[in-house]
């Protein structure tokens, strides 16, 4: 065992060796790639796990137990990730076609009712919605992700679903 996987076990952080790093986010690597795959559809969602990934080990010195789980820990860097993804696609979609970056996707007519309807929402209800109900998270962990106390997780939650609502009402 090196000094560095030694001083990360003791502190409980991250481990150190790039074996025993592997083998702690490998549990984490499949609500990485669905939380990427959410937030930044266009873009290709291996690219921002790797790029989380890559993030997370160049940080592991600075994850803390006390503040959250490794899954918490992980999807926040993988969120960061896929809203810098989002912004590049956007970018790179107005310079091809001249269109306006902040404009709607061009898939979302082809989505599903809820597709076209989580844009309506903030970025902040996006997030947590996408973490709660996509990625599985719990609310405790979805706090951790958003950087919020649990009952903003839950208020937050509340406001989309009644944002949601009425934009997802069956009508006859």
């Amino acid at each position: 065992m090196t000094v560095t996987s030694l001083v990360g076990a003791h502190m409980g952080g991250a481990p150190g060796s790039p074996d025993s790093f592997a083998a702690w986010v490998r549990p984490h690597l499949a609500p990485m790639a669905r939380l990427a795959a959410r937030l930044a559809p266009g873009a290709d969602r291996d690219d921002i796990v790797q790029e989380a990934l890559a993030r997370a080990w160049t940080k592991r010195q600075h994850y803390d137990p006390d503040r959250g789980t490794p899954a918490a820990w992980l999807l926040a860097i993988t969120a960061d990730q896929a809203m810098k993804a989002r912004r590049r696609v956007r970018g790179v979609t107005a310079l091809v076609d001249g269109s306006d970056p902040a404009a709607s996707d061009p898939d979302r007519d082809i989505l599903l009712d809820i597709e076209r309807a989580l844009p309506s929402l903030s970025r902040r209800q996006r997030l947590a919605v996408d973490c709660y109900y996509f990625a599985g998270l719990s609310v405790a962990e979805t706090a951790a992700v958003m950087d919020c106390a649990e009952g903003t997780v839950k208020s937050t939650l509340s406001d989309a679903r009644a944002r949601l609502r009425p934009l997802l009402e069956v009508t006859e």
